[in-house]
């Protein structure tokens, strides 16, 4: 495959998306002035929205059949002259002060694009090769944030200052240029015959069992798909908002959105260096709760149009940051040809919530006024971090290591031992009730599933979803199952692990089963999982031993205690004391030592004993 030019198809792509904001922006104004009555003002602002998006919800599995059975290209030029007579429909609404037509050329041109969406996309891959995807879609997206802040721009001026006459011509040219693009497009273009249902309903339930078998994935497009929702109803609010409430003309209701489209590019460019270093993901949580934060204070202290204006920069450019990397996050999941099915899935899931964001604009400003869809916004970016952080393993345990940091002064040794790809068995000792969370936070580059017992499975609400999200493994409580059918089940746990190990996946458990009695001692007796485990260790399997220390005393561990704490309780009082009381202290010094310890198991085996084997790891355990 030739690798060509990506400017033919970054170009038909700008004006392409210029146009359709320079037509949906021209609408909102111009239809907005022949409306007195200001709710009729903002439903027909999300009546507006929701007939652009509309089109791509229904309409996207057929756009994924015809790249499958007519050539990218072809549709993309089909598609480009089917724009002039949409732009002669809405020119005409325009004419004829019909918000009628405006709305349903609106509707044609989201039905336009819709239609050659993927294969605008799927050209990219067409044109630069395989090597140069990321450069091709990089360059796509940027392009279409450009696109939509000239379209917006170029909108907010012609109201203002340009004739009728000017904004018909501009419709036109923007088609034109889009059109004169498209047929100078090159690739080699790869045949797709993979053909898929073009009932959206259908299209959507199949991409979803499929993104399941991706851990996360869902959590991550639907997170996306919040900040789609949100965007959407920042567009459609700052546009009226400018007008009922700052008073502003709309020029200068331009300004502040393109402001808010800077503010998003640059945030992404700002994340995208950051992280190629770090994991960004992990940043979801507080970039969300920044995002809350401002609309809250946008909403409760109304601001003067400049610092409104700056405010909402600010506020774009943490949502950039928001954004890029559950973007990232997509392409790193999903690879090879299921990647393009996931994509296609991401843009029917964030055009529903485009359509809800037309909606629920429409109806909170109907029913609380202008200023409601600052609140709404705020609610949404509060609570959807925290789901999705419940739902994602790594952001789960890379956000419980920054909390534990804050209470315990960790120190970890031989994290190099742990190399990605690898499969891991993981046995470490157990001085607290705390140290599960410690070493599954400190761990959190590598997926461990965890053996745990079947009580915390019903601890209230928040246990469960966390075990569920770290694969956790149900060990049944023999204190409680002491009958041959908990026993059975008891026995059964060596192939649960033993098959886990099989199919490349690593497990932790351990050894003990019980929390330490004495202070820094492991005994594991005369227990067998750790053995019968490390005995028929299916190959390529390396054992890994963590040793921690320092929790004796805390109140997660036994000291001053006949038996083990209250889980439940003892959760409530850490919380409390880590708002009120770990920001004044000294923290406690734990210290955390990782080992590769294949070899010495193997050795302990060769024994042939249990109990030899359990007394080398007791030993390894309670080394000074």
């Amino acid at each position: 495959m030739k690798p060509r030019s990506f400017f033919p198809l970054f170009a038909t792509n700008f004006f392409g998306v210029a146009n359709d904001n320079f037509l949906k922006t021209l609408a909102s104004f111009t239809v907005i002035g022949w409306l007195a009555d200001e709710r009729a003002q903002s439903v027909f602002m999300g009546l507006t929205a929701g007939a652009l998006v509309l089109p791509y919800i229904l309409f996207s599995p057929l756009a994924d059949r015809l790249t499958a059975v007519f050539p990218k290209k072809k549709i993309l030029r089909l598609a480009k002259w089917a724009e002039l007579p949409i732009m002669a429909v809405a020119i005409a609404g325009f004419a004829l002060h019909s918000p009628a037509l405006v709305v349903a050329s609106v509707l044609l041109m989201g039905l336009q694009s819709s239609l050659y969406s993927p294969a605008k996309y799927a050209l990219v891959r067409d044109i630069g090769g395989v090597e140069r995807i990321s450069t091709g879609m990089g360059g796509m997206e940027g392009v279409a944030f450009l696109a939509v802040l000239g379209g917006t721009i170029a909108a907010s001026l012609a109201m203002d200052f340009a004739a009728p006459a000017v904004r018909y011509a501009a419709l036109a040219v923007f088609a034109l240029l889009g059109l004169a693009f498209s047929h100078t497009i090159r690739a080699d273009e790869e045949l797709n015959r993979a053909l898929h249902s073009v009932n959206p309903i259908r299209y959507m339930k199949r991409a979803y069992r499929i993104a399941r078998g991706y851990p996360g994935l869902n959590a991550i497009i639907f997170t996306l798909s919040v900040f789609w929702w949100a965007a959407a109803m920042l567009q459609m609010g700052l546009l009226v908002y400018g007008k009922q409430v700052l008073h502003l003309d709309a020029t200068h209701t331009g300004i502040i959105l393109a402001g808010a489209a800077v503010g998003i590019v640059a945030g992404q460019i700002a994340a995208g260096f950051i992280d190629r270093r770090h994991f960004l993901l992990g940043a979801v949580l507080p970039t969300g709760w920044i995002a809350a934060a401002l609309l809250f204070i946008l909403y409760f202290a109304p601001l003067p149009p400049v610092a409104f204006g700056v405010a909402v920069a600010l506020l774009a450019f943490d949502f950039g940051f928001f954004k890029l990397p559950l973007d990232a996050e997509i392409q790193k999941t999903a690879k090879g040809p299921r990647l393009n099915t996931m994509l296609a899935y991401f843009n029917q899931v964030s055009f529903i919530f485009m359509l809800a964001a037309s909606g629920t604009y429409a109806l909170a400003s109907w029913a609380f006024g202008p200023r409601a869809f600052l609140l709404l916004i705020a609610a949404v970016m509060a609570i959807a971090p925290v789901l999705f952080m419940f739902t994602n393993r790594k952001v789960l345990c890379f956000t419980g290591r920054w909390i534990f940091r804050r209470r315990y002064d960790i120190s970890v040794d031989g994290l190099e031992n742990l190399v990605p790809g690898k499969t891991y068995l993981v046995l470490p000792n157990h001085p607290a009730m705390v140290d599960p969370m410690l070493v599954a936070a400190e761990l959190w580059r590598t997926p461990l599933r965890p053996l745990c017992d079947e009580s915390f499975f019903h601890a209230g609400i928040v246990a469960p979803v966390v075990l569920k999200t770290l694969g956790a493994v149900a060990v049944p409580d023999l204190r409680k199952h002491r009958s041959k059918a908990g026993a059975t089940i008891a026995r059964g746990l060596n192939d649960i692990v033993l098959g886990t190990l099989s199919r490349c996946g690593s497990v932790i458990f351990y050894p003990a089963g019980h929390i330490h009695t004495e202070p820094d001692r492991e005994e594991i007796g005369t227990r067998q999982l750790a053995y019968n485990t490390c005995r028929e260790l299916p190959p390529g399997v390396e054992v890994i031993g963590v040793r921690t220390r320092g929790l004796w005393g805390s109140i997660w561990s036994r000291a001053g205690r006949t038996d083990s704490p209250s889980f439940i309780p003892t959760l409530i009082k850490s919380v409390l004391l880590w708002f009120f009381v770990s920001p004044f202290i000294r923290r406690r010094e734990v210290s955390m030592h990782v080992e590769n310890i294949t070899a010495k198991a193997r050795e302990w085996m060769a024994e042939g004993s249990r109990i030899a084997f359990n007394r080398h790891l007791e030993d390894w355990y309670n080394e000074s």
